[in-house]
């Protein structure tokens, strides 16, 4: 079943110097479905990240709502978005795994906590693992990877679980061509299943490979006006 995602006129604000408010988001309104790739773009500062965070649920915004289906998430209590956030995954730009643990077990991590066979998971995280070319890593500390291999864990850590909505801050940080590929292929996999794929990205490689169906253009934290693909 096919599913929305909108915010209409979204604010975030912050304390600034002095105690002004100050606006990383104002009055931000956009739609996108699932089964396609929505990107957003900017200058670092531009509000990329904070606007995606607030799209996945992390982030309350001070004005507005983000609205799944018709229903405003960013109303629900914290159990309400627990809830939400099973159907979500995550890719942090700064990738966010636990360096004492193995390639193989930050992948395995979203799977835990879920009713299915121990070897269902297991399988699912060899696949991802196999996909983005880190089945060779599985039983490395990700304290050893090198920035490129962090982030493709982290790809595979949000993708491991097939979610219905895939949220991806500079999913193609530190790739090199070839392995672009991979994460290109990987989303557009994600998508063909019929998931959303949010992206937050200044590279324009993603841009050109094709992949997005919707280009949201941020200049502090505004959308630019008559930028959009």
């Amino acid at each position: 079943m096919s599913s929305v995602l909108e915010c209409r006129q979204v604010a975030v604000q912050r304390a600034g110097a002095g105690g002004a408010p100050r606006h990383l988001l104002d009055g931000i309104d956009l739609r996108a479905e699932s089964g396609t790739v929505l990107a957003l773009v900017g200058a670092t500062g531009a509000g990329k990240t904070t606007l995606l965070h607030t799209l996945a649920g992390l982030l309350r915004p001070s004005a507005g709502e983000v609205l799944v289906d018709g229903e405003a998430i960013s109303r629900w209590t914290s159990a309400h978005r627990d809830l939400w956030r099973r159907r979500v995954g995550i890719l942090f730009q700064g990738a966010e795994l636990i360096d004492d643990l193995s390639v193989a077990e930050n992948v395995l991590a979203p799977l835990v906590p879920r009713q299915m066979p121990a070897a269902q998971k297991h399988d699912a995280c060899a696949d991802t693992l196999t996909a983005l070319d880190l089945a060779p890593l599985a039983a490395r500390p990700a304290s050893d990877l090198s920035g490129g291999e962090r982030q493709r864990v982290a790809l595979a850590r949000a993708l491991v679980g097939a979610p219905a909505f895939l949220f991806a801050d500079e999913p193609s940080a530190h790739q090199d061509d070839a392995h672009l590929a991979l994460v290109v292929g990987q989303l557009a996999a994600a998508r063909d299943r019929g998931a959303l794929v949010v992206l937050a990205t200044h590279d324009p490689r993603l841009l050109d490979a094709g992949l997005c169906d919707q280009v949201v253009r941020l200049v502090a934290g505004r959308r630019a006006a008559g930028a959009d693909a």
